[in-house]
Order: C-alpha cells, then sequence, then structure tokens
C-alpha cells in the first residue's frame, strides 16, 4: 500500500479555487468521462458544457450535462478525477469503495451521492449530481439562526443513520478495496493517532514547555483501544466538514471518502463536540449546540448499539475519542503555531490546516477536552488540558473564536 501524506482537505462545493487547471485538462477530464460511459452503456455517450465545481490539488471535479444519451441517464453528472500525484491510487481506491458501499444501500439510507460509474486506471468516478444546493458551510455563514441550527442537528443525525446503517458492513468494505488492488487496508487516522500518542508528550515538552504527567499520558493511550477492534465500528468519513455536506430537500448528503473507512463511531460523535473543521475561517459553535448535536447523533445509534443510551457509557467514549482528535490535531498544528522549522512538521492526513487560526482552535480543542475531563474526574488530563491552553496563550491561542455568522 502506498504511503499516506498530508491531507490538504479542499472541498468539492464549487466554491474552492483547487488544481481546477486548464481547460485542456478539463476537455480531458470530460472525454475520458464520456469514453466510461460508452464503453459501460455499449453507445456513445457525448458530455458537454462542463462546470469547475474546484476539487484539490489531488483532483479535478466537474458538472457535465449529457448531451447525447441513449439511455436513462441523468441530464447532468458529477465527474471527478484525481491527479497523477503521490498517494493517489490509494485515495481513489478509498473513496470508489465509499462510494459502491453507499450506493449499495436503500435509496433512503444512503447518504452520499449515487455512484454511476467508476476507472480504477484514470482514477475516475462519475457519480449522480444532487444539484445546486447549499453545503452546511452556506447554511452557518448566511444570517438565518433558525435555519442553521436545522441543517446543523440535520447534518449530525444523518451522521448517525449512516453509521447506524453500515453496522456490520465492514467486511464488505475490505472486499470492495481489494477489487481495486488493496490487499490489506489500514484506518489512516488510526495511524495518525498512533503516532501521536507517541510523540506528543515530547512535542508538548519541547516547543511549549509543558510537562505531561505520567498519568495523563496513560489516560491518552487508554484511548488508543477505540482504534482496535471495538464493538462499535461503522462507516466514517474520516474529517466531518460543513463544506462536505450537501443539503438537499432529502436530507443531508456527504462528500468526499478519500480517508473514509470504519472505525469506532465515538470518534464521530467526539468530533462534534470540537470546532468543526473548516476550509476557510474557524468558528466556535454556539452554546449548548455541540451537546445537541451528539443528542441527535446519538438518537440514530442506540437502536443498534443499546450501550450507547447509557449516560456514562457514552461519556466515557467520546471522551477517549475526543483525546485522540485533541492529541491527533496537537501533532499535526502545534509545530506550524509555534514557528518550528519544517523539518520539525509531522505528515498527517484527516487533520485539516486552519492557517492563521491554529492557534485559536488548538486552544479551543484542549479547553473543551479540559472541561469534559473536568465533569468525567479525569483530573490528570484535566490538568494537561490547563497547561497546554495557558502556554498557547503565549503563541496567539488567546483569541477566541468568532461564532459563526448565522449565530451573531
Amino acid at each position: 500500500m502506498a504511503s499516506l501524506t498530508t491531507d490538504d482537505a479542499d472541498t468539492t462545493d464549487g466554491r474552492a479555487g483547487g488544481a481546477g487547471g486548464s481547460a485542456d485538462r478539463t476537455a480531458k477530464l470530460v472525454a475520458l468521462a464520456g469514453d466510461l460511459l460508452t464503453r459501460r452503456h455499449g453507445a456513445t455517450v457525448r458530455l458537454a458544457d462542463a462546470v469547475d465545481l474546484g476539487g484539490s490539488e489531488r483532483s479535478l471535479v466537474v458538472r457535465v450535462r449529457v448531451a447525447e444519451n441513449p439511455f436513462s441517464l441523468p441530464r447532468t453528472l458529477v465527474v471527478k478525477h484525481y491527479l497523477d500525484e503521490p498517494g493517489s491510487a490509494v485515495r481513489f481506491s478509498y473513496e470508489a469503495a465509499s462510494c459502491q458501499l453507499l450506493t449499495a444501500m436503500p435509496s433512503e439510507e444512503r447518504a452520499s451521492p449515487m455512484l454511476v460509474a467508476q476507472d480504477p486506471t484514470q482514477r475516475l468516478l462519475v457519480l449522480e449530481d444532487l444539484g445546486r444546493c447549499a453545503t452546511l458551510a452556506d447554511r452557518l455563514e448566511e444570517s438565518d439562526a433558525k435555519a442553521a441550527e436545522r441543517a446543523l442537528l440535520g447534518w449530525a443525525r444523518a451522521l448517525g443513520r449512516m453509521q447506524a446503517s453500515t453496522a456490520g458492513r465492514e467486511d464488505d468494505f475490505g472486499a470492495l478495496l481489494r477489487r481495486f488492488g488493496e490487499r490489506t487496508w489500514r484506518d489512516p487516522l488510526a495511524d495518525d493517532a498512533r503516532a501521536a500518542l507517541a510523540e506528543v508528550p515530547d512535542q508538548l515538552a519541547e516547543l511549549l514547555r509543558v510537562e505531561a504527567a505520567p498519568a495523563a499520558v496513560d489516560e491518552a493511550r487508554g484511548a488508543a483501544r477505540l482504534l482496535g477492534g471495538s464493538g462499535h465500528r461503522a462507516f466514517s468519513p474520516a474529517e466531518i466538514r460543513p463544506d462536505n455536506c450537501l443539503v438537499t430537500g432529502s436530507g443531508s448528503r456527504f462528500l468526499d471518502f478519500e480517508w473514509a473507512c470504519f472505525r469506532d463511531v465515538a470518534l464521530t460523535g467526539a468530533s462534534l463536540r470540537l470546532p468543526l473543521p473548516s476550509g476557510g475561517p474557524a468558528h466556535a459553535q454556539p452554546s449548548g449546540m455541540a451537546e445537541a448535536m451528539v443528542a441527535a447523533w446519538q438518537a440514530e445509534l442506540t437502536p443498534v448499539w443499546a450501550d450507547l443510551a447509557d449516560p456514562e457509557v457514552l461519556r466515557d467514549r467520546l471522551l477517549q475519542a475526543e483525546v485522540l482528535w485533541v492529541w491527533l490535531a496537537t501533532r499535526a498544528l502545534l509545530p506550524g503555531v509555534v514557528g518550528a522549522e519544517e523539518s520539525e512538521r509531522r505528515p498527517h492526513v484527516v487533520v485539516a490546516d486552519p492557517g492563521h487560526d491554529a492557534p485559536a482552535v488548538l486552544t479551543a480543542l484542549w479547553r473543551r477536552l479540559g472541561v469534559d475531563a473536568e465533569r468525567a474526574g479525569r483530573v490528570a488530563t484535566a490538568e494537561l488540558a490547563a497547561s497546554t491552553v495557558g502556554a498557547l496563550g503565549r503563541h496567539g491561542g488567546d483569541v477566541a473564536l468568532p461564532p459563526y455568522p448565522a449565530f451573531v
């Protein structure tokens, strides 16, 4: 399996100016997609009027009109092409397997665009076009607080439904990955989390002059049990981003599954309590919203995992997952926050780079972890969080994240 490299976590929402490239590149992509659909259907399919939807440094994403269609293809489709970059074949395999898995679900449970066709040789995906609908990020940037709240809660419920409906399907996902040449697979989030558990104590000491007490390190390493074969595993799109969620008339639909795979559901639930990753300026959630989203997500899961209805069981699992997320983010972001040399920065996946907001984001992560750890009686973790928040204040972390515009 090829090595996994830093995820720049761009979006396909049509607003990001990705590596979108020249007209020649777009024309080539349209021709490749037309050839793929023609081979699939055995008669000419001609595509036209490509519209660049952004993509990232690693991919090109366009919407195309089906100009010549001897079959019942939709009027428009979305085509994603992974460019010839290191690791692109692996990222394609993960996304293609994810799309196939979700496409096979009943339409009322499907949480993604339907996969129409794929070509592993060209690293090409042809997907259902969900239309020119808003993203969750759009709702949060608008001025309607009620609409933003409904969108956030609907998003959390959709995440829970997707995980409940994919419980027990891990072997299917592995079989799909093998069809794309991945004979063995691993969770890139788990790889980085284990690296963080090993490296963050030294990072804190060297870069912030914060000593992690042995008890705090033990509490963090105890969270590693979520990275193995727990009894609460389901499909996860990895880092959940508002700009990778479309708000459609049929509910929330998720995009971008490059690092998706099966992992403990607590890692999804915990990420709802933390500052949400974003491709733009970072924001704080309104008071009480994190708890409401977790409750909405939890309600979808308890028919499958009844023990998660127990507040203490859920609290402990979410706190373990929260520790992993915060340590992951610290490993990824702290060297940049303190101005360390490029050689001291760790390669990572999944964690988005918040740019100038990194000090405030990292502080908000540790502050939330400290509050939740204190409530749960994890004294060592709470004390480490307080020390880290104080030290980050000397590096710009004392600036509070602003609320989303919808909640101003």
